[in-house]
């Protein structure tokens, strides 16, 4: 490809302003990256770009899992596995089945393709959904119960994705074979990912530097993916259960200061993942709408349309029918007093929105069949799974916020009283370790003091907090706040003025500048 570097160089600068405008519009970035992606593909002079379907899944899908995986609460996935559960592994057959037989019977794909579509759109993203809905401030179940669902119902889609291609390639699908192979797939990778993790948790409790660290935790994605694949088991649960494994572990492992750079390393490399995701999306859109040439373009609008209502319907109608059918089965009183209104369960339903997983899906469909041929309706149903994307994410992404906000449903507090909770435990730790040292040689007893005042005071200003007193901690924790921002920028500004004099070097500044920063961002809570 001719002039590949200002290629690169465009993709990046188009990242970085449709980000920006999502900011601006306040809107998640996935729904500006689907549709900046659609229109830059069609921007005179853009060149068509074509991956090798072989590399798509392998680049793209382990470090997005990982990452999920990791910054997802295990506690959250317990407490809400039956409802992740019938979310994640059920409907996706449901959704796969039922469009199935629309692309079919329909649009006139055959069966096999039919399924690869279905097994494409099936999956949902969290991404966009979850911070839409942490925005306007919906109980913190309803999200974990999104987040929980795309962990696990990626492994579903993909294995069926895997089933559905391979009978299209090949020409031949045995029910059977696929029923155990899904089952061993899903066990040997949960497997594979307690391995990979176990031997990462003790390669990383041997280094104590942070680049390395980092370096180590995006490949741990892969480490837990490659192998599952060779060995034909799931490597999506297998990531998936690494991640979860390092996250309940990593607390023990690291040091504050890789904390503080590996989460800001890895919200960097998870936007740029679903970013480039997005607009190689729109870098083909042009060829594959050329090989659509035969087809009109009211057909190719109102399949997309079709397929969208599909998937958005079969959504709804589960999350409003499996409940009762459930009450009739069991009628526990624990399960019972779980039970989610039907106003949530709306939410939920509306919260199906499809993103990168869909689209590494659907650009790794193989180019040829076993047989020499050509893959039977490749552009059609990349094309399909686009618009299934298109509508879900800016259709729905944009009215979900409005519809959480029209139905009244509101933070449950939970959150913000374990916050206090954690805090003022956290504060009473300190105090009895203090209790303990008593009065060390190694330290000034004015120094242990200053530490006893400071937390003697947290510990009164969170159970004050914790037991709905009000005796004014708050009002003056920020004008405290205030006063030592207000001294933290005359610091600062100092610094730049010792730098510009030539007093102290780039290197110093920053070190010192970040020193304040880490301070600044203790004193926020």
């Amino acid at each position: 490809m001719d002039h590949i570097e200002l290629l690169v160089f465009g993709l990046l600068a188009a990242t970085a302003s449709l980000a920006v405008l999502a900011g601006v519009l306040r809107v998640p970035y996935p729904i500006t990256l689907v549709l900046g992606g659609a229109v830059i593909g069609f921007l005179p002079g853009m060149p068509s770009v074509e991956l090798d379907p072989d590399i798509v899944l392998l680049i793209f899908l382990p470090p997005l899992l990982y990452g999920a995986a990791f910054f997802t609460s295990a506690r959250e996935l317990r407490q809400n596995a039956r409802s992740i559960a019938a979310l994640a592994i059920p409907l996706v057959f449901v959704t796969m089945a039922a469009v199935a037989v629309v692309a079919h019977e329909v649009i006139g794909l055959g069966w096999s393709e039919a399924f690869v579509l279905g097994a494409i759109v099936s999956p949902t993203d969290a991404v966009a959904p979850a911070e839409i809905m942490r925005r306007v401030g919906a109980p913190r179940r309803l999200v974990a119960i999104v987040e929980g669902e795309n962990l696990t119902n990626d492994w579903t889609a993909l294995v069926l994705y895997r089933f559905a291609v391979a009978a299209a390639v090949s020409g031949s699908f045995s029910l059977w074979e696929a029923g155990l192979e899904f089952l061993a797939s899903g066990v040997g990778g949960l497997i594979v990912g307690l391995a990979a993790g176990r031997v990462i948790r003790e390669v990383r409790s041997r280094i104590d530097d942070p680049p390395t660290e980092i370096t180590i935790s995006i490949l741990s994605g892969y480490a837990a993916y490659l192998p599952a694949e060779e060995l034909g088991l799931s490597g999506v649960i297998a990531a998936v259960t690494t991640g979860l494994y390092m996250a309940w572990y990593t607390p023990q492992l690291t040091t504050p200061v890789m904390r503080l750079q590996g989460v800001a390393v890895w919200e960097i490399l998870t936007f740029l993942l679903n970013a480039v995701l997005f607009l190689l999306v729109g870098l083909q859109l042009p060829g594959i709408l050329d090989d659509l040439v035969g087809l009109s373009t009211g057909d190719l609008i109102l399949w997309g349309a079709l397929v969208s209502a599909v998937v958005i319907g079969v959504r709804l109608a589960w999350v409003f029918t499996l409940p009762y059918v459930l009450r009739l089965i069991d009628r526990r009183e624990a399960q019972r007093r779980r039970r989610i209104s039907a106003d949530q369960r709306l939410v939920i339903g509306w919260a199906g929105m499809r993103g990168s997983v869909s689209l590494a899906a659907a650009l790794a469909i193989p180019l040829t069949t076993d047989g020499g041929g050509a893959f039977p309706e490749r552009d059609l149903i990349i094309f399909l799974a686009f618009a299934v994307l298109l509508v879900t994410l800016v259709g729905q992404g944009l009215t979900l916020g409005p519809l959480i906000n029209g139905l009244g449903i509101e933070d449950d507090g939970q959150e913000g009283q374990e916050d206090t909770l954690a805090r003022r435990r956290a504060a009473e730790a300190a105090l009895v370790r203090l209790d303990e040292l008593g009065e060390p040689d190694w330290i000034s007893p004015e120094s242990v003091g200053r530490a006893r005042q400071m937390f003697d005071y947290r510990e009164r200003r969170f159970g004050a907090l914790e037991d709905g007193a009000d005796e004014n901690f708050e009002d003056r924790a920020d004008a405290w706040r205030r006063l030592m921002y207000d001294l933290f920028d005359a610091q600062r500004q100092e610094l730049l003025e010792l730098r510009n004099r030539g007093e102290i070097s780039e290197d110093i500044r920053r070190s010192v500048e970040r020193d304040l920063d880490l301070e600044e961002t203790r004193i926020q809570n």
